[in-house]
């Protein structure tokens, strides 16, 4: 019999075994991933939006379990590129893949299995060791036969492509059906090991990065049929005012709006302002109810041309 008293991987109290490790969402833009990351750690560490191509950082959210840890890396969609950004995030999509315990494709479950599916999963069939998860997203918009007819797609496309899933499971992230049962399921397929993160940490992304994600999805909450993809945000400053009592602390954050021409930041700002108003009410309520503290947010828009297709402006980005 082992002796599991020294093993990391193995609760002393309970004699039950740890597991730990990543797991990946894939899938066509606009497929629930973010949704789902959200509904998993119960909290809301990626930007989501009806716009397809909003997420552009691979943001880790943390799911805590009493004998396991599930640390969700979220993934921009893959799609066939159109710039050098789109290139870079392909690229970041496929570096991921290869390097986490289980890969989750999310197939929504109110639209047809089509091209971009094959091509998803076609990438997934190149990886190896890693295990293999489908997901029919979305499935509160669907019918329960609609819901049928797509699992059998999704079976039959992995067999076509070579694909075997080790589950394949229909859930709707807004309406919380079956969040729980994945969330079990993903754990089951992680490897016995320790916990990677602290007790009560739900994203190990800089609160940085997650504030100007925040301030980005204000902005394309408002205009995102005039220019879904050309917004990026950059983090200027952040910290605590000094001379606060300290119960009563202030955060300065001080952030750059970047667009990639004159006539964009003219809709950004909006007629006297209104818009770029709006964007900051709106973002900081959602950064102040990330990080507990009262936020003075100090936004200006700047025009970074073309940064999509620029290598230089994308490095300043921060891709």
């Amino acid at each position: 019999m082992t002796d599991h008293s020294t093993d990391p991987a193995t609760d002393p109290a309970s004699g039950q075994v740890h597991r730990s490790g990543f797991a990946s969402f894939v899938g066509r833009p606009n497929a629930g991933k973010s949704t789902l990351t959200n509904a998993l750690v119960g909290a809301k560490v990626v930007i989501t939006s009806s716009k397809p191509q909003t997420t552009r950082t691979v943001v880790r959210g943390i799911v805590h379990r009493p004998h396991a840890q599930l640390v969700l890396v979220d993934t921009p969609g893959l799609h066939r590129p159109r710039t050098l950004l789109g290139e870079r995030l392909n690229d970041l999509v496929k570096t991921t893949l290869a390097e986490v315990d289980v890969v989750a494709a999310c197939f929504p479950a109110n639209e047809k299995i089509g091209p971009g599916d094959r091509f998803i999963v076609n990438e997934m069939a190149k990886v190896r060791r890693t295990k293999k998860v489908a997901i029919a997203t979305k499935t509160d918009l669907a019918t329960p036969e609609q819901i049928g007819q797509h699992l059998l797609d999704i079976n039959e496309l992995g067999r076509q492509v070579g694909v075997e899933w080790a589950e394949v499971v229909p859930v709707s992230a807004s309406a919380g059906d079956q969040v729980d049962l994945l969330a079990d399921l993903l754990v089951q397929l992680l490897p016995e090991g320790p916990q990677l993160y602290p007790d009560g940490d739900l994203s190990d992304a800089p609160e940085e990065i997650l504030v100007a994600e925040l301030i980005r999805e204000a902005a394309l909450e408002d205009v995102r049929d005039e220019m879904p993809h050309s917004i990026a945000v950059v983090v200027e400053e952040m910290r605590l005012r000094e001379d606060r009592p300290a119960d009563r602390p202030l955060l300065d954050i001080h952030a750059n709006v970047y667009v990639e021409r004159d006539s964009q930041k003219g809709i950004m700002i909006g007629h006297k302002g209104a818009r770029l108003r709006k964007v900051g009410t709106d973002s900081r309520r959602q950064i102040e109810a990330l990080l507990g503290t009262p936020v003075y947010l100090d936004l200006h828009v700047k025009i970074a041309k073309d940064w999509q297709r620029d290598p230089r402006q994308l490095r300043k980005l921060g891709f």
